[in-house]
């Protein structure tokens, strides 16, 4: 597949309390023009939730996020995930990342977690807790010495700023969660999900 940076602008960070809402949820982001979606594994129903847009949304492109350990890995390659996202690393996690076959976005937040990757062969990453890390500021530092990696920012970056942060040349996608707002789902108002994600989707 491309790479996770190319697919879409923004990348939605789902949290799913119950897997039942997973295909709607998918077909609308799908449909507004977001089709990567990362299912966060904070939740016990998201497992479930990656192999119901696996099965049954084609045009959907999910991954599995807050990956942090190799069984965690284990899990959403089981469950159906077709790229695996971090918020840190470690050897092990970055071990079974690799081992996994699957694209995936190892998070950092510093200059030095950045070489480690590189010096692993590693040139794609998430950029993560990215407004608390420095932001767009931060990012833009980095792209002179380190022109090689791509980052996809997370963590605090909205519509007002996501463009901001798409125009840096290491930039590839952002990730967010302003597309999900929590009253949308709660009464499954996946029009509103859908116009939101056709919004993002148009930022670049």
């Amino acid at each position: 597949m491309a790479s996770v940076l190319d697919l879409a602008p923004v990348v939605p960070v789902v949290v799913l309390d119950d897997a039942a809402d997973a295909v709607p949820l998918a077909r609308a982001l799908v449909a507004g023009g977001l089709p990567a979606i990362e299912v966060t594994l904070r939740t016990p129903a998201a497992p479930a939730a990656i192999r119901a847009i696996a099965d049954e949304v084609p045009d959907a492109v999910v991954g599995a996020g807050t990956v942090i350990s190799p069984a965690g890995v284990a899990e959403s390659v089981a469950a159906g995930a077709k790229f695996l996202v971090s918020p840190g690393w470690t050897d092990s996690l970055l071990d079974a990342m690799k081992a996994s076959g699957l694209p995936f976005l190892p998070g950092v937040s510093t200059t030095s977690e950045v070489v480690a990757l590189l010096e692993r062969g590693v040139t794609e990453m998430k950029f993560f807790p990215a407004e608390a890390a420095g932001g767009t500021a931060y990012l833009k530092s980095l792209s002179a010495p380190l022109p090689q990696a791509r980052f996809c920012p997370t963590g605090g970056v909205s519509l007002a700023s996501a463009p901001s942060y798409l125009a840096l040349p290491n930039v590839g996608c952002v990730g967010g969660t302003w597309m999900l707002p929590a009253d949308a789902l709660r009464d499954k108002d996946w029009g509103r999900v859908e116009a939101l994600a056709r919004e993002a989707a148009a930022l670049r």
